[in-house]
């Protein structure tokens, strides 16, 4: 997975799972060598979007600069 691919295919996601594809889809996204999503989605953006963001920021490789 490159970065030009999994940025690609993070605008995959829609409203709901797909009936779980959109689990195997952001985990596929993670593989790529770094996070697609820099900045943070809007509060009341995709669900996945937010996911992937907050996955992102446990794992140390952003930070939340609007974390309370």
């Amino acid at each position: 997975m490159t970065a030009e691919e999994a940025t690609a295919l993070v605008a995959c996601f829609g409203p709901d799972d797909c009936y779980g594809v959109a689990w195997t889809l952001l985990h596929l996204i993670e593989t790529g060598p770094n996070p697609v999503l820099t900045t943070r989605p809007p509060q009341d953006g995709n669900e996945w979007h937010l996911g992937l963001w907050q996955r992102a920021v446990n794992a140390g490789l952003v930070t939340d600069g609007s974390a309370e």
